[in-house]
């Protein structure tokens, strides 16, 4: 299988639903989340990104249907940024500069391989 050279960057973070944070902190998270995605769009780098909601199902192989957000470790799934890059390093380094890395979340970067016809 060949990959492309684009890199899906995955969002981890523990949730905490009794955390509020207070307005200047959410300002402060907004303006580091667009300067981490501006950094990346102004190298012609980014492809698409996503926020993840807080509702979701499960569906398993039975096709039984489990309700809420799937933890893993104890993260969620939060959200995630595709870019382009050379090489996986090159991702990696994007990657180290995300403002989830703050918040005690991981950043998972990962190849993306082209879907044949």
């Amino acid at each position: 299988m060949k990959t492309s050279d684009h890199f899906m960057l995955l969002f981890r973070l523990q949730p905490n639903f009794d955390y509020r944070p207070s307005k200047e902190e959410l300002i402060q998270q907004r303006q580091k989340w667009g300067e981490f995605f501006g950094n990346i769009a102004i190298q012609e780098k980014l492809v698409s990104t996503y926020r993840l909601g807080f509702e979701g199902t499960t569906i398993a192989d039975d096709l039984s249907e489990s309700g809420g957000v799937h933890l893993a470790e104890n993260q969620m799934l939060s959200g995630n940024l595709v870019v382009k890059a050379n090489s996986l390093e090159e991702a990696v380094t994007l990657a180290k500069n995300c403002p989830i890395l703050e918040m005690n979340g991981t950043v998972e970067v990962r190849s993306i391989i082209p879907m044949e016809s």
